[in-house]
């Protein structure tokens, strides 16, 4: 039954592989937790899961894991519901755990211009050349990790100035690339060809030793490129947090933001609101005379 409710997600829902898989490992866990090897729809009640939930927390699992594994029960029964398999779902009474509200970190807009400020590519420095371009694309257009090891050449479109983007569960998005990222792309792109003239069509935009780059070597990539920064960590996703709070502290609209990042919900893109008005704090306490004035006396 779980590899029937797997098959529904990826063919019906558009889920992705990635998400696919966490929620079957998740599913046969509980079947395991019941003594099962697949998961009768009919069997689990409210009491079963949130036993096995408090199993999980004594056993040191995170609150994120533990709030996935809920929610892949729930939409297990959904999908047993729909299939007429039971008529309730058990996994709905679980209180979801709550997460910890941490703030993105981000890089500094002047860290990363600074990071980027060139006066060119040396033709025959593909390392170089690598590490740039991964830096520019993904500060410039806030892409996930996933998002930018799947481009192709084909996905860019350097005379309209636009690349198309794949997202979560297959969604595609259009985002304008500026004059200067579109010239770096070209440039790029012909090292990469002298480097690897015999890549597949539609090449990868950014390569690996044997086609597109991998998610252990761009983190390393980026790391390393951001080893210098203030922010205290150094990933792809940084780089795509410093991106929207760039755009939100330059008074970019809300919406705007969302839409270039891809969020299904503006609730998602929202916690960078947070982030501008702490930077909006730290300038008002440094300038403002009574703001100022209270921080001196409490110094005194």
């Amino acid at each position: 039954m779980i590899d029937e409710f797997l098959q529904y997600m990826r063919l019906e829902l558009n889920r992705s592989r990635l998400t696919a898989e966490a929620y079957g490992r998740d599913l046969r866990e509980f079947a395991a937790f019941l003594g099962c090897r697949d998961l009768d729809p009919a069997a689990p009640d409210t009491k079963m899961i949130r036993e096995w939930i408090a199993t999980l927390a004594d056993s040191g699992n995170s609150p994120v894991s533990l709030r996935r594994k809920t929610q892949s029960l729930r939409a297990y029964m959904r999908w047993a519901m729909k299939r007429g398999l039971r008529d309730d779902n058990p996994a709905a009474e679980v209180t979801l755990a709550k997460l910890p509200r941490h703030l993105p970190d981000f890089v500094k807009s002047d860290e990363m211009e600074f990071l980027l400020d060139s006066d060119g590519m040396p033709a025959e420095s593909y390392r170089y050349a690598r590490q740039h371009i991964v830096l520019n694309l993904l500060y410039t257009l806030g892409l996930r990790q996933a998002e930018l090891i799947a481009l192709t050449d084909a996905d860019v479109s350097i005379p309209a100035l636009e690349i198309k983007v794949t997202g979560k569960r297959a969604k595609q998005r259009v985002l304008p690339i500026p004059p200067q990222l579109a010239e770096e792309i070209e440039t790029w792109r012909q090292i990469r060809d002298n480097r690897h003239p015999e890549l597949p069509r539609p090449r990868p935009l950014i390569t690996g030793r044997n086609g597109p780059i991998s998610k252990t070597a761009l983190y390393n990539l980026v790391r390393d490129a951001l080893a210098g920064v203030s922010a205290s960590r150094h990933s792809p996703h940084t780089l795509r947090h410093s991106f929207a709070t760039a755009m939100l502290n330059e008074g970019a609209d809300l919406d705007a933001v969302r839409e270039m990042l891809g969020h299904a919900s503006i609730a998602t893109t929202q916690i960078y609101t947070h982030l501008s008005f702490k930077e909006l704090l730290g300038n008002y306490r440094d300038s403002h005379p009574r703001a100022r004035g209270e921080q001196d006396k409490k110094g005194k």
